[in-house]
C-alpha cells in the first residue's frame, strides 16, 4: 500500500485545484469508501484480470482494488489496469501510486489520457483509426458529474452506441458496462439521481437490460460522505454484473463513508424495480418491513383510474416577464409562486416574498391560466431540512374571491381535472394523502433528492377516488389535522 495516502489526497486536491475539479465534474474518492468498493468485487477463478479505472484521478480506486490483490482477497496471476484520467496533471501522482504495485504483484499499469467517452465509442463502433480496447473482467469508477449539453460532442458520441443520458456519470457507467466481458463486475458511486425522473429512463432501461444489480449502498446522510467536496446529494455505491440472471439484492446503508453503523439486508428484485412501472425507477427500501403502502390492497390505483392529472405549473416568469406585475392591479390575476403556500394553505398575496404577486390576463398569457377553483398544489423543490419531501396544500377558491383564473408558476405541481379544479373534498384528500408520512417514506426508496417532479407524482400509488373524498372530509372536518392524527387516519383507513 502506498504509505502517507491522506497526504497524497490532499497534495493532489491541490494539485487539481477547486476550479480545475469544477471544469471536469472532478470528485476525489476518500480511501475508506475505495477500500468498501473493492470488497463488493467477488473472485472468480480466472488467471488475468483487466481492469477499468474510468476517471481514474489520483488512482485511490485503482489502489484500493491491487490492495485487495496483495492481501489475497483477489488472486490473479497478471493483472492489467487501464486508467482513464483526462487531466494530466494529475498524471505523476497516478503513475508513482500504480507502479509501486510492481513490486508485489504482476500488474501492468496503464495511464490513458484521453477521453473515456469518445475513446470507449470508437472502440465500441469498431473504428479503423484507433486502438481498440480489451473486454474488461472489471470495473471500477468515481466517474465525473457534469450535465451533458443535448448538442455537444459527447452526446452525439453516446448517441453511436445507443446511449442517451444527461451526465457524465451515467454515461460513464454505461460505457464501462459496455465494455466488460460477459460475467464482468462493476462496481460504481454515483448520485442518486438516476434511480427516477424521465431524463435518466433511457439509463436505467439500458443497465436493467444488460446487467443484474447485485448490491446497493446508501449513504443516509446527504452531505456527510463527500462533505469535502461540498456535495450535498445522496450518493450510492452499486455493483452491476453483466450478463447475470437477476436475483435477489444486498442493500447496505450506512451513516456515512466511515461505515461504522452499517446495516445489510436482502430484497427480491420485485421491490428494488417494481413490476408493472413503466419508468423502471429503482427503489431503494430500508427496512425489510414492507411499508403502509406497499401492504394494503387499498392504495394501488394511478391517477388515470381516479380521474385527476398532475402537471408542472404553466408560467415561467422569465419567459413572460413584461406580463408579470409586484402587485395585484386592474387587468391582473393572481400568480402563485411556492412562496406563497406555508403549510396546508395558501398566503396571496405576499408583499415580503419578492416575487411578482400577479400577472397580467391577456391574450399572450390566457393559455397559461386555470380557472379559479380547488386544486391540490405540491412544491417541485423541498428544502433539504424539511421533514417530508411532498408538501402539499390546497388552493381555496374564497381565497380569490375577484379572480376569475389563476397563475401558477412552473416550481409547483399541479393536481387537476383537464386543467378544471377539483371538487373540495378531492382536493383536500389528495392533499391530506401526499402530506403522510406513509407516501414520504414510499417516496424517499426511488427519489435521493430534493426535486419533486410531475412523473414521480403520477407513479406513486393513490387510494380510489371514493376513498380520497372519504380522508377529504375527515381532514375538512378536523380544520387540518396534525401530522400525527394524518398518519393515524390512514393507518385506520389501510387496516
Amino acid at each position: 500500500m502506498i504509505p502517507n495516502i491522506v497526504q497524497s489526497k490532499l497534495t493532489v486536491s491541490k494539485v487539481a485545484g477547486p476550479r480545475r475539479k469544477s471544469q471536469l465534474g472532478q470528485y476525489f474518492t476518500h480511501t475508506v469508501i475505495a477500500r468498501f468498493m473493492a470488497e463488493l468485487f467477488v473472485h472468480r477463478n480466472q488467471n488475468t484480470c483487466k481492469l477499468l479505472d474510468a476517471g481514474a484521478g489520483a488512482g485511490s480506486l485503482s489502489a484500493a482494488f491491487l490492495d485487495r490483490c496483495v492481501s489475497g482477497g483477489l488472486k490473479y496471476e497478471r493483472i492489467k489496469v487501464d486508467a482513464f484520467e483526462i487531466d494530466d496533471s494529475l498524471h505523476a501522482h497516478l503513475a508513482e501510486r500504480l507502479d509501486s504495485y510492481m513490486q508485489n504483484l504482476k500488474v501492468v499499469p496503464t495511464i490513458i489520457g484521453d477521453d473515456f467517452i469518445h475513446t470507449a465509442v470508437d472502440s465500441l463502433c469498431g473504428s479503423l483509426f484507433t486502438k481498440s480496447l480489451p473486454r474488461y473482467t472489471h470495473a471500477i469508477l468515481n466517474p465525473p458529474y457534469k450535465k451533458i449539453r443535448s448538442n455537444s460532442n459527447h452526446r452525439s458520441a453516446l448517441r453511436r452506441v445507443d446511449i442517451e443520458t444527461v451526465n457524465l456519470y451515467s454515461a460513464f457507467v454505461a460505457l464501462s458496462l459496455s465494455l466488460l466481458e460477459d460475467r464482468g463486475q462493476l462496481v460504481a458511486i454515483i448520485p442518486r439521481s438516476f434511480c427516477n425522473g424521465p431524463y435518466y429512463r433511457p439509463f436505467r432501461e439500458y443497465i436493467l437490460e444488460r446487467a443484474a444489480i447485485q448490491h446497493i449502498h446508501l449513504f443516509a446522510s446527504r452531505n456527510k460522505a463527500f462533505k469535502d467536496d461540498g456535495i450535498l446529494q445522496e450518493n450510492i455505491i452499486i455493483k452491476l454484473e453483466r450478463g447475470a440472471n437477476q436475483g435477489d439484492v444486498t442493500i447496505t446503508t450506512s451513516t456515512d463513508g466511515k461505515f461504522t453503523d452499517i446495516e445489510t439486508h436482502r430484497y427480491p428484485f420485485n421491490r428494488i424495480v417494481p413490476p408493472g412501472n413503466p419508468e423502471n425507477f429503482i427503489h431503494i427500501p430500508t427496512s425489510p418491513e414492507l411499508g403502509i403502502i406497499e401492504r394494503t390492497s387499498l392504495i394501488q390505483y394511478s391517477l388515470k383510474d381516479i380521474g385527476v392529472e398532475v402537471s408542472t405549473g404553466p408560467v415561467v416568469d422569465f419567459r413572460l416577464k413584461e406580463h408579470l406585475c409586484d402587485t395585484p392591479q386592474a387587468n391582473t390575476v393572481p400568480l402563485l409562486y411556492p412562496g406563497h403556500f406555508k403549510g396546508h394553505t395558501s398566503n396571496w398575496p405576499n408583499p415580503t416574498l419578492n416575487k411578482p404577486d400577479a400577472i397580467y390576463r391577456n391574450a399572450d398569457t390566457e393559455k397559461w391560466l386555470y380557472p379559479n377553483g380547488y386544486y391540490s398544489i405540491v412544491r417541485r423543490f423541498s428544502s433539504k431540512e424539511e421533514d417530508r419531501r411532498i408538501v402539499a396544500s390546497v388552493i381555496c377558491p374564497n381565497n380569490f374571491p375577484n379572480a376569475e383564473v389563476l397563475g401558477f408558476e412552473n416550481h409547483l405541481n399541479v393536481f387537476h381535472e383537464k386543467k378544471h379544479g377539483l371538487s373540495e373534498a378531492l382536493a383536500y384528500g389528495l392533499t391530506t394523502f401526499l402530506n403522510s408520512a406513509a407516501i414520504d417514506d414510499y417516496f424517499r426508496r426511488f427519489n435521493g433528492h430534493t426535486q419533486v417532479n410531475a412523473t414521480d407524482l403520477r407513479l406513486i400509488p393513490y387510494p380510489s377516488r371514493k376513498n380520497l373524498i372519504v380522508l377529504g372530509k375527515w381532514a375538512m372536518s378536523c380544520r387540518w389535522p396534525v401530522q400525527a392524527n394524518i398518519d393515524e387516519q390512514l393507518k385506520l383507513f389501510c387496516a
